[in-house]
């Protein structure tokens, strides 16, 4: 009797099992926001429950803690009907103040069903900035000539949590990394608007904002320096001594090749170091140097001589 008495409990506890395995969740098709910050002023600023119920019922939602300790309730008895129902928690707890960073879960009672179900989605209020631990650049010169030689530099950063990557020319946005990586990289092109910057020294800073979409202070970014530069020569006032000498100039660039003309004549060059003869005639000549586009001229003084 009693090994039959064994059997059978055995059997209608596995029945019992199998029918709860059977039986579909009252709550389904669960979205829940992952992270946000209240204190954003953004997107993220608050986390949204979103549930479908099989039944219509009177449902409390509540935002539980530690130990499932009670932080706030976002719905008491509300009816529902079947389908899909959303909550907002702004980040607050019910005495009014605002809840700590940290993990939390929703939890849904229905009271028609008498169901009590802690969701396992985890909701992360997260309120802390990342930070820059490091910004570098791939190169301290670019050229955004379009003849695709030095048009673009890389600027690597390091943050203290997955962020995304904000480079800012001076207050302006340049910038933003696709992904969110603890390290990563972007490319810049030096340009402002789609239209490359002219020729001078700019100073880019490199912040990022974090899944929960806190912000970067502008105090706390990185800044780097950069060079745009096209074509440049050396000097911008040449003074030889007497007709027909030879002289040289410093061209700076990172074209393979770049036209010059002087006086009538004209050419291509090479080199970085540009040597020509002064004209035949003392005077004041122009000598202009070409790449893509882009140029840089220099007046040349020729004596008379002996």
């Amino acid at each position: 009797m009693v090994l039959l008495g064994l059997l059978f409990s055995t059997a209608a506890a596995f029945a019992i099992t199998e029918h709860l395995k059977l039986t579909k969740s009252p709550v389904f098709g669960t979205l829940v926001s992952k992270r946000f910050s209240p204190t954003c002023g953004c997107a993220h600023g608050k986390a949204r429950v979103s549930i479908k119920l099989r039944r219509a019922d009177e449902v409390t939602v509540t935002i539980r803690g530690s130990g499932r300790k009670l932080v706030r309730t976002l719905a008491s008895n509300q009816h529902e009907p079947r389908g899909r129902a959303v909550f907002v928690w702004d980040g607050s707890t019910d005495l009014g103040t605002r809840a700590p960073d940290g993990v939390y879960q929703p939890e849904v009672h229905l009271a028609k069903q008498h169901r009590t179900i802690l969701l396992p989605n985890q909701i992360v209020l997260d309120t802390t900035a990342p930070k820059v631990l490091s910004a570098s650049l791939s190169r301290g010169t670019i050229s955004p000539d379009g003849d695709h030689i030095g048009d673009s530099i890389k600027i690597l950063y390091r943050f203290d949590e997955r962020a995304h990557a904000l480079v800012y020319l001076g207050p302006r946005l340049v910038l933003r990394s696709h992904g969110s990586k603890e390290t990563g990289s972007v490319t810049w092109y030096g340009t402002l608007d789609g239209a490359p910057l002219p020729a001078g020294h700019y100073k880019l800073y490199v912040g990022g904002v974090d899944l929960a979409g806190n912000l970067i202070r502008a105090s706390r970014r990185k800044p780097l320096v950069v060079r745009v530069r096209y074509i440049q020569l050396s000097h911008h006032r040449i003074v030889v001594g007497r007709p027909s000498v030879r002289f040289g100039v410093g061209v700076d660039t990172d074209a393979r090749k770049y036209d010059w003309t002087l006086a009538g004549r004209h050419g291509t060059s090479s080199r970085r170091l540009l040597l020509l003869h002064a004209p035949k005639k003392a005077g004041r000549y122009t000598l202009v140097v070409t790449e893509h586009g882009h140029s840089d001229r220099a007046a040349l003084v020729v004596r008379a001589g002996r």
